[in-house]
């Protein structure tokens, strides 16, 4: 992307946006983090709370080792440091969803350091988001506002489910690269397996901090490190979805620029997108760390990692998305292109390498993101459960490799297949679908053409691509079975096209 296009016009020049993210992804687990209770959505309200998560008196947090391990997986996945000590803090502020009036997070020693995210454009560029760190925290709880019309109704279920904060450095810079960022941060988590990534339920949401400059104090950012040159952010809360949260951004930084530009100042301040309106209001002023008092808990020791432990969950790594694209690449010679549209979910590209093994890898990529793709999406249904499975669409490819149908034909052959009337082989016999390649009967239509149209020949001496007359007029004839590439042969030995 050019400096130039991420610039927006402002009546007094040219402004950037710069963009920082701290997401939230609930960690994949069977309890919470510092109690038993269990951990997962649907189940009744208060159904899912442990005394330690209801804060009843001389009630003791328990540290969840197996979200210890998901954070350390996905630290190492993020390419970042694991720090071998950390611990817990807690972090004070009253709100009724909070039962404790704390939060048990990390501050100054999170369990990850600085890490790496290297992200995608449209385009196929790519850009480097760093990370600054990731800690757990407790989730707060629910508050039901629509039960009631003269109380709020609180829901404890998710008090006390892990999550980690996942908190980049200002590296973006427009709308789409946060977007991307987060579609490749939640790719990365979901091939970890230590988030499910459900934006829908929450599970993963991101916090969005917003700014503007004049072009130019970017640059003087980075090579400072100074946030002097940096505008004044402003905080936007929970986005759970690419569209809201390019939308958020691109509202709240001309909201941003109409207040510098009318000679006022921003004030630093949390605010909250409004889908509904496409705007962002204010929620409230931001609080800075020293408000929320933050001191070591003392009911939990520091957090102390065995490196041999570290180095075993590290032999467990999955191949992660950037390792499968190169690998797609070089194995299979798909373009960047189509191997970045396979590793964007897991089970899609499992799929791929199931129906390629030993078929034409750049038209299995082609069935399996394109038609396939459409029908899947058609109807709401996950690659995982398609109801063409892999080895059909290798049978399928194969057809159209041995010349048996041609490429159109297979469209058709899809549908069918799609439909349930059976495998590749058996629609094509059943329907008579195989592809004329019988010099003998094709020689006699093309002969019988030329004669009777002796002007449309003569004028492909002049110019060859007129023989695209005859091959779709052979083609009509034949109800569109006729091989393509033996009615070119067969007409350019007879015309000299």
């Amino acid at each position: 992307m050019s400096e130039k296009s991420k610039q927006i016009e402002g009546r007094t020049g040219p402004w950037e946006i710069v963009l920082g993210l701290e997401v939230h992804a609930q960690v994949a687990s069977n309890a919470k983090l510092f109690s038993g209770a269990a951990v997962g959505a649907g189940a009744g309200p208060n159904t899912q709370v442990s005394l330690v998560d209801a804060a009843m008196p001389g009630m003791l947090p328990v540290i969840n080792r197996h979200c210890v391990e998901q954070a350390v997986k996905t630290g190492l996945g993020l390419k970042a440091q694991i720090n071998l000590k950390s611990h817990f803090d807690r972090k004070n502020y009253f709100y009724p969803d909070l039962p404790q009036g704390y939060q048990i997070s990390q501050y100054k020693h999170p369990i990850v350091g600085e890490g790496e995210v290297i992200v995608e454009h449209d385009d196929g560029s790519t850009f480097a988001v760093r990370i600054e760190r990731l800690h757990l925290e407790q989730d707060a709880a629910k508050l039901l506002h629509d039960q009631d019309p003269n109380a709020t109704y609180v829901d404890l279920n998710r008090a006390g489910t892990a999550l980690m904060e996942i908190v980049s450095m200002p590296d973006m810079r427009s709308s789409e690269e946060a977007a991307a960022y987060v579609k490749k941060l939640r790719t990365i988590l979901i091939y970890l397996g230590t988030c499910d990534g459900d934006m829908e339920k929450g599970n993963l949401r991101a916090d969005v901090n917003v700014s503007v400059c004049r072009p130019g104090d970017y640059e003087k950012f980075r090579e400072t490190g100074s946030f002097s040159h940096l505008g004044t952010r402003c905080e936007i809360k929970n986005v759970n979805s690419y569209r809201y949260i390019q939308a958020a951004i691109e509202y709240e930084a001309r909201r941003q620029i109409e207040i510098l530009e009318d000679g006022g100042k921003i004030d630093q301040e949390t605010r909250l997108f409004d889908p509904t309106k496409g705007e962002t209001r204010s929620m409230r002023s931001k609080e800075e760390a020293h408000d929320y008092r933050y001191f070591p808990d003392p009911d939990l020791l520091p957090l102390e990692l065995d490196p041999a432990w570290v180095k075993a969950i590290e032999a467990t790594l999955p191949e992660l998305p950037d390792a499968k694209k190169a690998r797609l690449q070089a194995q299979y010679g798909l373009t960047a292109y189509d191997a970045e549209v396979l590793i964007t979910e897991q089970a899609r590209a499992d799929f791929y390498e199931a129906a390629a093994k030993g078929r034409d890898a750049k038209l299995v990529a082609n069935w399996v993101t394109n038609d396939l793709a459409a029908r899947l999406t058609t109807g709401g249904i996950e690659i995982e459960n398609s109801p063409i499975l892999p080895g059909a669409i290798a049978e399928l490819v194969q057809l159209i490799e041995e010349g048996v149908i041609s490429s159109k034909i297979a469209k058709d052959v899809f549908e069918r297949m799609w439909l349930g009337e059976g495998s590749a082989g058996e629609i094509v016999e059943k329907q008579g679908l195989r592809q004329v390649s019988d010099t003998g009967a094709l020689e006699a239509i093309i002969d019988r053409l030329i004669a009777e149209n002796p002007g449309q020949a003569a004028q492909v001496k002049e110019k060859p691509q007129a023989i695209g007359w005859f091959v779709g007029q052979v083609m009509k004839e034949t109800g569109g079975k006729a091989n393509p590439g033996v009615i070119n042969q067969m007409l350019k030995a007879k015309l000299g096209g």
